[in-house]
């Protein structure tokens, strides 16, 4: 096999690799996406509740427990713990929106 042969031979399998990798990502990202519906799901039950017995749509201790509990996950996995308190951030924030919404329309 000549240089110009084997270095197809390595584009080859870089672009099947990266064709690999990307559908691995593409999984795990319908992954994400299913499992936040699940979530979204039953905090809106959780909503629901919240506004039947009137109370308040954020609890902000049980939100600092949780990100307090997955900035801890997020270091074993080893990922960004920073990263992790602003996606929870962000999932909270979208529902105390949805709770603030049941609340209103009771």
């Amino acid at each position: 096999m000549d240089r110009r042969e084997e270095d197809e031979h390595a584009e080859a399998r870089a672009k099947a690799r990266l064709r690999d990798l990307r559908d691995s990502i593409d999984n795990i990202d319908a992954a994400l996406i299913h499992l936040l519906a699940e979530r979204f799901k039953l905090t809106g039950q959780v909503g629901e509740l919240k506004a039947d017995r009137g109370l308040p749509p954020a609890d902000p201790a049980r939100e600092a427990e949780q990100i307090k509990r997955l900035q801890a996950l997020a270091i074993e996995a080893k990922l960004d713990p920073e990263f992790a308190k602003k996606f929870l951030a962000f999932i909270i924030e979208e529902v105390i929106r949805h709770h603030e919404s049941a609340a209103m329309s009771r």
